[in-house]
């Protein structure tokens, strides 16, 4: 397979600035708005040079909605998922399933709920 089988996630929000301040503290990244005529999307910071997935939060309530236990499940890769994880309470989110070792080879995993009510993972290799 010559390309990554994901290409582009969206992670449904309620209330986009409330959002963007969650994901812009945890990961300390800055999060790009745009709204395209009511539909409005925050998109992750990416490098098209390297591998792996982008995506964006996204706010269209006709659409999508935030859920803990529906749809897919967003993992987003991490030095160490523990550093994440520090930062996700103090902004406004509520951890799920603290670092847990998935296997030596394959390394940790943790599963938090973000400040819409979203359920998302970290992995790290350690």
């Amino acid at each position: 397979m010559e390309y990554n089988m994901v290409g582009w996630f969206e992670i449904p929000v309620a209330d986009m600035d409330r959002a963007k301040k969650f994901y812009d503290a945890v990961f300390k990244v800055e999060i790009q708005l745009q709204d395209f005529g009511g539909t409005k999307m925050g998109w992750f910071p990416a490098d098209h040079g390297k591998p792996g997935a982008s995506g964006s939060l996204i706010k269209n309530k006709d659409w999508y909605q935030p859920s803990e236990s529906d749809g897919v499940l967003v993992y987003f890769n991490s030095k160490d998922v523990q550093e994440e994880l520090d930062r996700i309470e103090p902004s406004g989110g509520k951890i799920v399933q603290g670092k847990t070792q998935i296997s030596p080879d394959i390394g940790y995993m943790a599963v938090f709920l973000d400040t819409e009510g979203n359920r998302i993972a970290l992995h790290s290799r350690q």
